[in-house]
């Protein structure tokens, strides 16, 4: 799980929340409406509203109605998400089930208090063995 989480209000204009992401190393924002999850945008969803390379506008068209657009017009609203203290194997599987690559982790009081994504559950699974980051196993001698 990754914590603290970066989250974003609904207003927040999407050429912001690229920033975000971009500057934070993040593929997924949680929106927040106070303190309630009320959506999440990912990289996709921002990929896929910015307007294509082989657009007819100018690049000031393009910034201009770009920088109306906001993170609420373009975020899921339908979050799935998970608890503090569900097993990484649930979470593995909802997240294969419904092909999304990241759940919300929300507290009893429905705060949002981490992210955890496929490469945390790989990291989970990886290194259950007592394997350290970086040490060379079987596989990888012989690879």
């Amino acid at each position: 799980m990754t914590a603290p989480v970066i989250t974003a209000a609904p207003t927040l204009s999407l050429p912001d929340a690229a920033h975000l992401m971009r500057s934070r190393g993040i593929r997924r924002l949680p929106v927040m409406d106070g303190a309630a999850l009320v959506g999440i945008v990912t990289d996709r969803d921002v990929r896929e509203a910015l307007p294509g390379r082989v657009s007819s506008l100018s690049p000031w068209e393009a910034t201009t109605r770009l920088a109306a657009v906001s993170v609420a017009d373009v975020m899921r609203r339908s979050v799935l998400t998970t608890t503090p203290d569900a097993d990484a194997r649930d979470a593995a599987h909802l997240m294969l089930s419904h092909r999304v690559g990241a759940l919300p982790v929300v507290d009893d009081q429905r705060r949002v208090v981490g992210v955890v994504t496929v490469s945390d559950v790989l990291r989970d699974y990886a290194y259950e063995d007592g394997l350290k980051p970086g040490a060379a196993s079987g596989a990888e001698a012989q690879a």
